[in-house]
């Protein structure tokens, strides 16, 4: 039997870029001694520039992180054209906007190529941490109280937005780019000054913004999902770190002590609600392929809240979702093939 041609999408235009680049490049190198599957990487470049097969090795093999382009965008049409004769499945591994929020599912939809994670509708309403919360909330999942604001309405009138949050959200707050990842461009304020610029820092990046009051106290919790219609759900772990808040420093930065607890040190009972929740979650948003569903759990009171839902997460070795699997006696490679599986079955 012939292996099954797989090419992985990689970088973008997002601030993800890098994120994305060393994913791609751990998958690659994964399905190096995977003999029912052979790879390749397509590179979109920092300005949007779709290298070529060609290129995009030559970029992977120089080992940069970031891949620029000085050429002439190449003709879509002829690139698609070689997905369809030339490979059985695409990857995306671009996270976060145009890669991981429908975008180029649409384009792989048009051009009935198979692919590997969520389709256009749940990949678009996932992407956007607003759409997600109001989609979830009219579904009665349990969030965070939260408030959201554009870059027309916050410029418009400051003064009503800032007083919307301050009447409606206890303090302190964190405030996200409604369609970024990897947590860039998040900041927790106490006051009102700190409010302002933590606004004015997030839509610097996007013209919406998330708003959220903050709980005290919470663990962070993450469930692994992988399937179509009968999904299911790995063990819980748990992020522990010692930033004031798991921002993008605390996650790829230096210095700063991250714990990764694998089943998560809660009770039976709350892992199965998460557990049970995350799949409920990934069933209301039409997720496929995979996901990673993350909470807070505050210990006191009980409660479990959504936190987001990641529909291409990291996925090196060494990321979140591939060790949630990789702790229940799921493998890396094993999880590649059956995401290549779901993606022919869809």
């Amino acid at each position: 039997m012939k292996p099954t041609r797989l090419l992985i999408l990689a970088g973008g235009r997002s601030e993800e870029h890098q994120v994305s680049i060393a994913s791609a490049r751990a998958v690659l190198e994964a399905t190096k001694t995977m003999v029912d599957i052979d790879s390749a990487v397509l590179v979109v470049a920092r300005n949007g520039f779709w290298l070529t097969i060609e290129e995009s090795r030559k970029a992977l093999d120089a080992g940069t992180q970031t891949a620029e382009s000085g050429g002439g965008l190449p003709m879509l049409h002829a690139i698609i054209a070689e997905m369809i004769t030339d490979y059985d499945v695409v990857f995306p591994l671009m996270h976060g906007p145009f890669g991981e929020d429908g975008t180029v599912q649409g384009l792989l939809e048009l051009a009935g190529i198979p692919y590997i994670g969520c389709g256009v509708l749940a990949s678009a309403v996932c992407m956007d941490k607003i759409m997600t919360k109001e989609v979830l909330r009219a579904n009665h999942v349990p969030q965070v109280r939260f408030v959201a604001t554009t870059r027309d309405e916050y410029a418009a009138d400051p003064a009503r937005i800032l007083g919307e949050v301050k009447e409606r959200l206890d303090a302190p707050w964190f405030v996200k780019p409604a369609n970024l990842g990897s947590s860039i461009g998040v900041s927790k304020a106490r006051d009102e000054a700190e409010l302002e610029l933590a606004i004015t820092k997030a839509l610097s990046y996007g013209r919406r913004a998330l708003i959220e009051e903050s709980v005290v106290h919470v663990r962070e919790l993450e469930v692994a999902v992988l399937g179509n219609a009968t999904p299911e759900a790995s063990l819980v772990g748990e992020v522990v770190h010692s930033s004031d808040f798991y921002d993008n420093e605390a996650k790829y930065g230096v210095g700063c002590e991250v714990r990764i607890r694998i089943p998560a040190h809660v009770s039976a009972a709350v892992c199965d609600s998460i557990r049970e929740l995350a799949l409920r979650v990934y069933k209301i948003l039409d997720c496929a392929g995979f996901a990673r569903v993350d909470f807070f759990y505050q210990e006191r009171t009980g409660e479990i809240f959504l936190n987001e839902v990641n529909t291409i997460p990291g996925f090196r070795p060494t990321s979140m979702y591939p060790r949630l699997w990789e702790a229940g006696g799921v493998g890396y490679q094993y999880v590649i093939r059956q995401l290549v599986k779901l993606a022919l079955e869809r």
